[in-house]
């Protein structure tokens, strides 16, 4: 009770003092403010539509009246406002002069993003000032703090500097790195000068570019210039709609069109002094006005003392009654309010608990949505496999029939399309398993650096399509054998090797592996891959491990994928144990890592059974053997048929289970291949039944594997081998030959 009384006394001089303040502030200063803040106002809209002498004039007044304490705030901002207006005039020393006196004054607060804002702007002006080593340093302050905050956008204006800054050093790749990196910013922000200004540079860059380091470097330039052009008409960019004609130039003389070289350039310059005279004439009027400003105080001065004369005449009663229906009109609305958070608080109850049944509800129907996704994708795939199994077979035997120079290039195309539509397809089987629980870990013992190497060896022809060097780091005190799941690892490092090798250009990827601590029979390595190539944008981070996620879409369009790679990895290494980490900058590269622990064996057992080695193929060998060829689908039959005819193998086909078994019991084959999905009884039944009378047939399944199949049945089953369809035909004959003479070695032994 107390309490209360004393909170209500407080009331009166509070507000006594609130009211005292916002009267002689909007005496002495709110009209000042105002004229500054419309002055201000006017001036950088004349920077927009390019009246330079107008917004000059007005900047200029705006900052000799904010000369006051009251004004500091505002004085700073117009400040800044003249450094970026100098620095479009080209009047780089007084813009940098400029910047230099708001970073004194912004020394000791912390405007920290502010201070970044400037040191952006200095680090330009610097870079057109030739003060390279100062750009720099300036440059790498911005960009810290832009980083730390994750500001994309302010940080794409910090890259066009550095892109700018590495072609003034002549380092032009590494300039068009970062002009790549800054405009998709500028694109999402509308930023239309940056973005026209990113294009120009880079397309001087690349007609400056040695050929060699950049295939088809000047078209490239053209369609940089083209862009850039473009944007400069389209939003009246006069100052680099003029040096489009000077680019157009160098073009031109690339290209031997002298003619159109001198027209450009005569363009060029003829246009470009008109806009220093219009430049000059700015600086100029800047001069000029800091001596009119007087008039203006004399003006603010008389007002001010009108003012002051109004307020001494305010009625003190006038005020005290104020006050007394402000006490009265706050007591009732506390009254009220307290009524009503009541209320609120029941209502809010119910609210939750409505809530709650909602997203019980919402989470039985995500688990069934989830579900039915991981049927329709496991369905999908395996019917995608038949009609793509026909298009692989028939392409291979078309190429083996000695085509014409033009048919053998479309089905080199065509071959290369439907092994891509196959890697996606198995991609999105892999990822369905992991999401839904249906993968195992192995544990086998394998060397480690022997399994490194195979990968590196499998991806050469990677890098050397994108030109990139592939370096391998091994840390020679890690134990050779070790207990673990080697292919799910090797899947891990294809994916993100493979990863690496695609953005990068003219690059280098290194592959690093070292121990990190080895202790109780067990190992924990660490795995890295780095590469130099574009990098990935600290908000697209977050998503990139998430499926079907690539870092833009100018990054999908023109690198390709579809963005399942990096998702299979984040999953199969929580499987393990483990959990992928990624540190990325952008026009600088990617680093991704992972820490894995593995038992250390105490005896080298790897698993060498031919299922896990290749071995070569003796075609002679397999002439004149019969196979037996299971499959309810006619156009596969036929496929399959004339692949193995084509090697000279004698072939019958059975339509269905039932027809294999009597074809088995009654006829001396060499080996069977063995459909799995057909109508009757399945493959795996059919499996069954002939080993119950023939133990020692060959048979190998061909399967479009599902969700709901585990490998390892099909051994248990009887098969002794197994070829997921569609397949390489080189890999087709290599299992058949290997299951043959496996079965040679049994009987001779």
């Amino acid at each position: 009770m107390n309490y209360t009384s004393m909170k209500y006394k407080l009331i009166p001089p509070l507000l006594l003092f609130i009211f005292m303040s916002t009267f002689a502030f909007s005496q002495s200063g709110g009209d000042t403010l105002v004229l500054i803040k419309q002055l201000h106002l006017e001036g950088r809209e004349s920077v927009k539509t390019q009246h330079y002498e107008d917004a000059m004039v007005s900047l200029t007044k705006a900052y000799k009246l904010a000369n006051s304490p009251t004004f500091t705030a505002e004085r700073l901002e117009i400040h800044f406002s003249l450094a970026q207006l100098n620095y479009y005039l080209q009047n780089y020393e007084k813009a940098g002069k400029e910047v230099r006196d708001i970073l004194n004054k912004l020394k000791n607060t912390n405007q920290l993003r502010e201070i970044a804002e400037a040191n952006t702007l200095l680090g330009l002006i610097y870079t057109q000032l030739g003060k390279n080593e100062e750009a720099e340093i300036i440059l790498r302050k911005a960009d810290n703090y832009f980083s730390s905050q994750n500001d994309e956008r302010n940080r794409a204006n910090v890259l066009l500097g550095f892109g700018i800054l590495e072609f003034k050093k002549e380092n032009y790749k590494t300039a068009i790195n970062y002009f790549d990196a800054a405009i998709p910013s500028f694109k999402e922000s509308n930023s239309y000068y940056q973005e026209a200004l990113a294009y120009l540079n880079r397309a001087e860059s690349l007609i400056k570019i040695n050929p060699s380091e950049i295939r088809n470097s000047l078209d490239k330039a053209e369609t940089n210039l083209a862009k850039a052009t473009s944007l400069a008409k389209a939003h009246h960019l006069t100052k680099l709609e003029i040096e489009t004609y000077r680019l157009s130039s160098y073009i031109a003389l690339r290209k031997n069109d002298y003619g159109l070289a001198e027209k450009n350039m005569a363009t060029f310059e003829r246009k470009s002094d008109s806009i220093y005279q219009v430049y000059l004439k700015a600086i100029s009027a800047g001069i000029n006005t800091e001596s009119d400003v007087g008039n203006l105080n004399e003006i603010i001065d008389k007002q001010q003392s009108d003012l002051d004369k109004q307020q001494k005449s305010i009625n003190f009663g006038k005020m005290t009654t104020g006050l007394s229906i402000a006490l009265i009109v706050i007591l009732s609305l506390l009254t009220l309010s307290l009524y009503k958070n009541n209320n609120l608080r029941a209502k809010a109850n119910e609210l939750l608990q409505d809530k709650n049944n909602e997203l019980q509800l919402a989470k039985e129907k995500a688990e069934k949505a989830s579900l039915a996704k991981a049927q329709f994708l496991s369905t999908i795939t395996h019917e995608l496999r038949t009609p793509l199994y026909a298009v692989t077979g028939l392409t291979h035997l078309l190429l083996e029939e000695n085509p014409k120079p033009d048919q053998k290039e479309h089905l080199n195309s065509l071959k290369f399309s439907g092994e891509y539509l196959l890697s996606l397809i198995n991609n999105i089987l892999d990822l369905n398993k992991l999401e839904a629980n249906k993968v195992e870990v192995e544990k086998t013992t394998f060397q480690l650096k022997k399994r490194l190497n195979d990968v590196l060896i499998a991806l050469k022809k990677s890098a050397d399509d994108r030109k990139n060097q592939l370096l391998f780091e091994f840390d020679e005190t890690i134990p050779d054998k070790l207990v673990g799941d080697p292919l799910k690892l090797s899947q891990v490092l294809i994916n993100l090797i493979g990863n690496s090798l695609k953005f990068t250009q003219n690059g280098t990827v290194t592959v690093r592996v070292k121990k990190i601590k080895e202790e109780n029979n067990k190992a924990l390595l660490h795995f890295e891959i780095e590469d130099n190539g574009v990098g990935i944008s600290k908000k697209k981070q977050k998503s990139i491990f998430e499926s079907f996620s690539q870092a833009s879409l100018q990054i999908n369009r023109k690198f390709g994928g579809t963005g399942l790679g990096l998702a299979i990895v984040k999953n199969l290494l929580e499987l393990m144990g483990s959990r992928i980490q990624l540190e990325s900058q952008l026009g600088k590269g990617s680093r991704f890592w992972f820490d894995i622990n593995f038992n250390i064996s105490e005896e080298f057992i790897e698993n060498t059974s031919q299922k896990n080695t290749l071995v070569a193929v003796d075609y002679e060998a397999l002439e004149n053997r019969t196979v037996l060829v299971v499959e309810d689908n006619k156009i596969n039959q036929m496929i399959t048929k004339k692949i193995l005819e084509k090697n000279k193998m004698v072939c019958t086909v059975a339509d269905n289970g039932m027809d294999a078994i009597k074809l088995v019991q009654e006829n001396e084959f060499d080996i069977v291949l063995m459909d799995i999905h057909m109508p009757g009884i399945s493959g795996v039944e059919a499996t069954q039944e002939i080993r119950k009378f023939n133990k020692h047939l060959p048979i190998i399944a061909l399967t479009a594997v599902t969700i709901d199949e585990n490998l390892d049945d099909f051994y248990r089953a009887g098969f002794n081998e197994i070829i997921p369809k569609p397949f390489k035909t080189e890999e087709f004959f290599e299992k058949i030959f290997r299951t043959l003479e496996s079965r040679k070695t049994v009987i001779e032994s």
